[in-house]
């Protein structure tokens, strides 16, 4: 464990040049300045598994329509998903709007507790360390995989992740100072986006470079390790894309629960592990040869969708018909947006 000493140094080192090289985000105070916590939690939930250049015009649009949390905590849940679409992961978006409105009816004020905090709607460890440290200030530590790599790196952690996250956190708990624990936390998140990333760190330029193990040791750019990664599996199935006399396309509305809840398709069939499945119509039509192949990455599997197209002289299957020209303000998530691409181009 770091000696107080060392703490202090390796601290004060790190916001010194914080100080300096903080990162301009929209959601970010400057340094020293106490940060807004409807900004920070709303930030936090959108960079989860997601890079901050993805997330900054999704941060702009949901504050320009919802400035507080209690607009968004009013906001129909159709909305947000809508605003959402195509960020991604989307239990995010619905423990969002869940976490609003049980925070507005709190009276709008965040709890001050890493207890309390995990506790609300879609905020984990991670979350809760970062809104209690960027916001309150709190002593505690912020562990994102930018912060895994710096402290592997700095300690030389050769151990695998995900084996290594305990010692990790540890460690960087041992780092955080008792004062300006919210910039210590975003200086550290800082190092790793800027300094000590993912392919060639800037060593040389590093504050904390000195005393790094890793780059003492020639290491660094190889941590940290991680185990090796299990096959992902493979799903198939078929989407249909339904169109109307008038051109316009049928889409439905996926349950609330469940892999992109909540969120506008075009209807598809069962997606099946491991094997193709045979097109099977779900109902008459004059249906078009396969227009071709949509592929898309989860987080567990990977599918690939065979898209079809029929045009229907009236509607068939539940869910409504929208023009093609609306449907970027639809709730539509990646994967079903990749399906229109597809669609209009072959039209």
């Amino acid at each position: 464990m770091a000696e107080q000493g060392l703490v202090s140094d390796l601290s004060g080192k790190l916001l010194v040049w914080y100080d300096s090289s903080a990162r301009v985000l929209p959601w970010r105070e400057r340094p020293g300045f106490k940060a807004d916590p409807y900004r920070v939690w709303l930030s936090e939930i959108m960079l989860q598994q997601t890079t901050v250049a993805a997330v900054k015009d999704y941060f702009i649009k949901f504050i320009r329509l919802w400035p507080t949390i209690h607009d968004l905590a009013a906001a129909e849940t159709e909305d947000v998903m809508k605003a959402w679409a195509g960020l991604g992961y989307y239990a995010r978006a619905r423990n969002l709007h869940a976490c609003a409105k049980v925070v507005a009816a709190a009276g709008g004020a965040f709890p001050q507790t890493l207890e309390e905090l995990q506790k609300l709607p879609g905020i984990g460890p991670y979350t809760a360390g970062a809104i209690a440290a960027i916001v309150f200030d709190l002593p505690v530590a912020a562990v994102d995989g930018n912060v895994d790599r710096v402290v592997s790196r700095y300690y030389a952690i050769e151990e695998p992740l995900p084996a290594s996250k305990p010692r990790i956190r540890a460690l960087a708990q041992a780092l955080v100072p008792q004062k300006r624990s919210g910039d210590f936390a975003q200086a550290m998140m800082d190092l790793g986006a800027t300094i000590c990333t993912p392919k060639s760190p800037s060593c040389l330029i590093c504050p904390w470079a000195d005393d790094c193990a890793g780059r003492i040791k020639g290491i660094a750019a190889s941590l940290p390790l991680k185990a090796a990664k299990t096959k992902v599996p493979i799903r198939y199935g078929h989407v249909y894309w339904i169109e109307n006399a008038k051109g316009d396309v049928l889409v439905r509305t996926r349950a609330a629960k469940g892999l992109l809840g909540g969120m506008t398709e075009f209807p598809s069939s069962e997606w099946v592990d491991g094997k193709r499945i045979k097109f099977a119509a779900p109902f008459e039509a004059e249906w078009e040869k396969a227009i071709g192949l949509v592929e898309h990455t989860f987080t567990h599997f990977h599918l690939e969708l065979t898209v079809w197209k029929a045009v229907v002289a009236k509607p068939v299957l539940e869910g409504r018909f929208v023009k093609t020209k609306v449907l970027a303000t639809e709730a539509l998530p990646s994967l079903m947006r990749k399906v229109a691409m597809l669609a209009l181009k072959s039209d």
